[in-house]
């Protein structure tokens, strides 16, 4: 049924620090720009591969081109006084002093946002289950110790942490064994999402490994998994030595009553516009499995209601069903990327306004916050007070979701804790 592994850009084969200076794109970037990027990249995670520098990158509109900003760390990345840092510990030759900084830097960005580590790590018998994260009740994700990288790294990530080789802002885990004791001692989950990194970046050997025992748990109904290998590597469901051993297993999944729910990420319609994209969701489409689309919306890359309306577009006519906009979450480099709540409202209002009941599966715009998912739905006057309407797509407590609030109207905030409650509440319903 699927096609023998022929060459395409043939085996994967990163590109990191090390090796991009031998590509004929990045040769054209002025000497600054190429200085600026390592500075940068000491901090910040840079890995990318040949599809994306040669299939998606226009390196006649770099370094403003939307994919070149998605790969590619830019100075404004960092605040001045920690680029100056780390540009001097970099040309000092230290190594000890460039780690220093660099730890400093990374520290300071929030690694993790939303209580990821100090609230969302679940306990079985008194003991903490590393790599497992149980933030809503039906819904449980899994980091698979064998993805938890990428075949390129998003700029705007916001699990950048889990990349710069530090081992203690990383979580992961190698037992599926302890996953399935969870499950099966809390039969309300329902939901897997395996995340990373990038579960695609396993070997199907390995990722059967991990898949397989969770078919025999009955109350799990579906399995997600989290990946950008369609737009950043769709070899992977082509001409990949084992692509049609993971088509299979996938095949697998779907017969065995579960659904599978592919969850993948595209941030800009430029990475659904090459054949190989196409071809390799053909095949991803005939397994049985279920894509649905989901990014943030990010500044430099997709601020734009054409933008997302063209993407939705495009996904929908492939047969994908459009999810999620998402906010950029409150790690990293968020101040280069983010986008004010109203603008950002604005913006999904505007594209969605664009496109056909079909392509208006999509919610958005959403912050993943401490408490929940929380939906900006849009502004009203209440009272003769402008204010934001707001609700919970997911939360801490279920008995808040669907429940609307309002905050007071804003320009500049853009996140959850930069809005203030509206209509002379002193807090909202659900602080403490």
């Amino acid at each position: 049924m699927y096609p023998t592994p022929v060459d395409a850009y043939g085996r994967y084969e990163p590109i990191t620090l090390k090796n991009i200076r031998e590509h004929p794109g990045f040769r054209r970037l002025p000497e600054s720009l190429q200085h600026e990027l390592e500075v940068v990249a000491q901090v910040l995670p840079f890995r990318t591969n040949p599809y994306v520098l040669n299939e998606l990158v226009d390196w006649d509109r770099a370094p403003e081109d939307p994919i070149f900003q998605l790969v590619f760390p830019q100075r404004e990345m960092l605040d001045p006084e920690t680029y100056a840092r780390v540009e001097a510990a970099l040309r000092g030759g230290d190594r000890d002093v460039l780690l220093e900084e660099v730890w400093r830097a990374r520290h300071a960005m929030n690694p993790h946002p939303a209580g990821q580590l100090t609230h969302n790590v679940p306990e079985l018998d008194g003991q903490k289950l590393a790599g497992l994260q149980h933030k809503y009740a039906e819904t449980v994700l899994f980091f698979p110790a064998g993805g938890q990288t990428c075949h390129a790294y998003c700029t705007y990530c916001f699990r950048w942490a889990q990349f710069v080789g530090d081992r203690e802002l990383k979580f992961e885990s190698s037992q599926v064994d302890e996953l399935v004791r969870y499950l099966r001692a809390h039969p309300e989950v329902t939901d897997v999402l395996v995340t990373g990194g990038d579960p695609m970046v396993m070997k199907a050997k390995l990722l059967e490994r991990y898949l397989l025992p969770l078919l025999e748990v009955e109350t799990l109904r579906n399995i997600r998994i989290g990946s950008k290998s369609l737009a950043y590597w769709p070899m992977r469901f082509t001409t990949d030595a084992d692509a049609a051993e993971v088509l299979r297993l996938f095949e697998r999944v779907v017969a065995s009553g579960k659904q599978l729910a592919f969850m993948a990420h595209f941030s800009h319609p430029r990475e659904l516009e090459t054949d190989q994209l196409e071809k390799a969701v053909r095949n991803l489409l005939a397994t049985g499995a279920l894509v649905r689309t989901q990014a943030p919306l990010i500044r430099h890359v997709n601020d734009d209601a054409d933008v997302w309306a063209e993407k939705w577009r495009r996904e929908t006519r492939l047969g994908l069903v459009p999810y999620y906009m998402f906010v950029e979450r409150d790690t990293g480099p968020k101040r280069y990327f983010e986008v004010p709540l109203a603008a950002a409202q604005r913006i999904f209002a505007d594209a969605y306004r664009q496109v056909s009941g079909l392509a208006r599966t999509v919610r958005g715009p959403s912050m993943s916050a401490f408490p929940g998912k929380v939906r900006v739905v849009g502004t009203a006057e209440v009272a003769g007070e402008k204010v934001f309407v707001l609700e919970f797509l997911q939360a801490r407590d279920p008995a808040w979701v669907g429940r609307p609030f309002f905050a007071k109207f804003s320009e500049e905030a853009t996140w959850l804790d930069e809005l203030e409650p509206a209509l002379g509440e002193k807090r909202f319903f659900f602080e403490a």
